[in-house]
């Protein structure tokens, strides 16, 4: 474990700050999934949401590694920054939850968008520090407006 990565479990801001830096690079760069997997509970689990063909929704359901699986081959072929535009933290003791926006672009400072949307993470403090125990997240689509923000 990197020293430095317990500066990114202090705090439920800069812990969320630290999964975009890890799964942000461009095209074939290699991604920090050592620290990912640090940021993550070792039982934490992705929910992605699937809007099929027919205009019918799903859910696609993750491990850790099963994400770093899925992801990977996109990543290996495309420049990628998922860079957070807003982001709403309640807490109530050792439970916070971050609604988080996004814009995918292939460089941080590109105007292009790829995609945006919004995770919906929850994070526990256990033994002084916090844990990702799951995310949740949609894209922005026709009829899919961002009201909470």
């Amino acid at each position: 474990m990197n020293p430095q990565w317990q500066d990114d479990v202090t705090d439920p801001s800069r812990l969320v700050r630290a999964i975009y830096e890890c799964i942000s690079g461009p095209a074939g760069a290699p991604r920090d999934w050592d620290r990912f997997r640090y940021l993550q509970h070792p039982r934490a689990h992705s929910l992605r949401t699937v809007v099929n063909d027919d205009g019918s929704t799903s859910a696609k359901i993750f491990s850790v590694e099963e994400y770093i699986a899925d992801v990977s081959p996109y990543f290996a072929e495309n420049d990628f920054f998922e860079v957070e535009t807003d982001q709403r933290l309640q807490r109530f003791g050792q439970v916070a939850h971050i609604w988080s926006r996004y814009d995918a672009r292939p460089s941080p400072e590109s105007p292009i968008i790829i995609k945006r949307g919004a995770n919906s993470i929850q994070l526990c403090l256990e033994h002084d520090r916090w844990w990702v125990f799951s995310t949740v997240w949609d894209n922005e689509r026709d009829g899919l407006q961002f009201d909470l923000f």
